[in-house]
């Protein structure tokens, strides 16, 4: 492996814990956000929080880990392996949980609850399952 892969492959698995420390985290805010009043004090926190983990954090850290992964199957030359194929398309999941999270950001924006409380507490687990199995599909590479 060349060292520009290194590196390329360093950056990648940065931005990927910080994606996930936000697609790991938001949901958790929600789960407070929606147990707390319109027009609180701490409502108007937690909307401030939200906006800012996903504009600050979780949004280009998504950016530059798809960024760094094309980058790293295109100087690997790893993009007809199957492993790598299913990779990609949980990534793709991952990057629907953000998009969902993106839109209830907005909605908790404008005072509207997108979910119940049940509902963020079971979605908060889907990124974990998606990452489990991201990772165990790089390290064993099995198709």
């Amino acid at each position: 492996m060349t060292d520009l892969a290194l590196w390329v492959k360093a950056l990648h698995i940065m931005a990927f814990a910080a994606w996930m420390a936000g697609l790991w985290y938001l949901p958790r805010l929600f789960i407070y956000h929606s147990q707390v009043s319109a027009g609180t004090e701490s409502s108007e926190k937690f909307k401030v929080m939200e906006r800012r983990l996903l504009r600050a954090i979780a949004t280009p850290a998504m950016l530059a880990t798809l960024a760094l992964g094309i980058a790293l199957g295109v100087i690997q030359g790893q993009w007809g392996e199957g492993w790598l194929h299913v990779k990609t398309l949980l990534v793709l999941g991952l990057a629907a949980c953000h998009g969902i999270m993106a839109r209830w950001v907005k909605a908790f924006a404008a005072d509207q609850r997108p979910a119940s409380e049940t509902g963020l507490r079971w979605f908060n687990e889907l990124p974990t399952v998606l990452f489990v199995v991201i990772v165990c599909l790089v390290i064993f590479k099995p198709l």
